[in-house]
């Protein structure tokens, strides 16, 4: 195994997990270091989605270590990762339709302790320009308000780590600009790391300060994505198969 670089946020080393008796990640690792953004990229099937999954704490690896600020986080489930700032956001940005706005707000204010104030809620919403009134039903929103609402509830309580899943999955060109702005804020201003899996080679050209690229559950390239598009490997397992 690879030794652990002590100086990173957010580590995983050997990473296996198995579905249904089926194998679908192995012996996955790498680093993420505070501000940092690390994209992931592949194919459909790849493994990409499960890996969030294990890395928030929903599945439990089969073998392998993740470490968190220096603490083995590998059995502790996703919310208490949550609750030691891991954050993540999911591909489809599903709201409690049944609340309006400020309900859901309130709900995530008092989802654990320390509970939060009003203003925190806002603090949230203004980092993310989220806008929309109060008493608006989160029945109506459309995709980016539900994504930003989302966002917002996580924000409040200032994480270190935010996982993301295709954040711009469903948005126009102008949405994935403010998507783009907002991921440098948080990573650049905030020093919050970052790891999107996305599909849009444009947002992590953008953004990415490097990338791993996954196929059939291992990872067969990571790097500046530049280099890494141009590897043959990649674009013989992705490009031109897939």
């Amino acid at each position: 195994m690879t030794a652990w670089d002590e100086q990173m946020l957010f580590s995983c080393r050997n990473l296996s997990l198995d579905l249904g008796g089926r194998e679908v990640l192995s012996d996955i690792s790498f680093d993420l270091r505070a501000g940092e953004v690390l994209g992931i990229i592949g194919p459909n099937g790849a493994g990409k989605t499960s890996l969030l999954e294990m890395l928030s704490g929903r599945y439990q690896p089969k073998s392998g270590s993740i470490r968190y600020e220096g603490r083995d986080v590998t059995r502790l489930p996703l919310f208490e990762r949550s609750r030691l700032g891991i954050g993540r956001t999911y591909q489809t940005p599903l709201v409690p339709e049944q609340l309006t706005v400020g309900e859901t707000f309130k709900a995530a204010r008092q989802a654990y302790r320390p509970y939060l104030t009003r203003f925190d809620a806002e603090y949230g919403a203004k980092l993310v320009n989220f806008t929309t009134p109060y008493d608006t039903p989160t029945a109506q929103l459309k995709t980016f308000e539900r994504r930003k609402l989302l966002l917002s509830c996580l924000l409040m309580r200032e994480p270190k780590v935010l996982l993301m899943d295709e954040p711009a999955a469903g948005l126009i060109n102008a949405e994935i600009d403010e998507i783009d702005q907002i991921m440098r804020m948080l990573s650049k201003e905030m020093n919050v790391a970052v790891l999107i899996v996305e599909h849009r080679i444009e947002l992590l050209e953008s953004i990415a300060d490097r990338v791993i690229v996954m196929d059939a559950g291992v990872v067969i390239a990571q790097g500046e994505l530049a280099e890494v598009i141009d590897s043959p490997a990649v674009r013989e397992a992705y490009f031109e198969n897939h």
